[in-house]
């Protein structure tokens, strides 16, 4: 299997047109969502669960046990000797992440010292921190069963 090599942006060949409805519907539903936003005094009562629910899923992929339940246990009470900490911990960053990004996108276009420092926080004291945090990758890695080498890989991302 070889690295993955995404196609150049904008793609050139796409028919808009077959999107259209699909993008109306969707422009709608995020309308919806802004102006319900808008309407509550604290909006972010409604956006963390849904952020915290993101983060477990998204966390995932990295191979993270902890569940929805577990990070919102923890955060209403911190205890040092869960035996999943460094689980929701790493789910915890993510969020963190996230709210970062929203803040700076604000004021600041989205560049490459951006996702630098997304990352460093993202790996703060959590498994990989002591691997190029808040660095571009210099070596090739994949996805694949834990200890398993690059030829049996299920997905071979971009070379670095």
């Amino acid at each position: 299997m070889k690295p993955f090599i995404p196609h150049k942006l904008p793609f050139e060949k796409i028919n808009w047109n077959l999107f259209i409805e699909l993008i109306g519907t969707a422009n709608y539903e995020l309308a919806r969502y802004e102006g319900t936003l808008k309407a509550l005094v604290n909006p972010s009562v409604l956006l963390s669960p849904l952020s915290t629910k993101e983060a477990v899923l998204s966390s995932k992929i990295e191979g993270t046990q902890a569940t929805l339940q577990e990070v919102l246990a923890y955060e209403a009470s911190p205890n040092p000797d869960n035996p999943k900490l460094n689980d929701i911990q790493e789910i915890i960053n993510y969020r963190k992440s996230i709210s970062l990004a929203v803040e700076k996108l604000k004021n600041y276009p989205l560049n490459l010292n951006l996702i630098k420092e997304l990352h460093s926080v993202l790996l703060d004291s959590v498994r990989g921190s002591n691997k190029a945090r808040g660095e571009f990758r210099k070596d090739q890695n994949w996805i694949g069963s834990f200890g398993s080498k690059i030829e049996e890989a299920y997905y071979i991302p971009p070379e670095p």
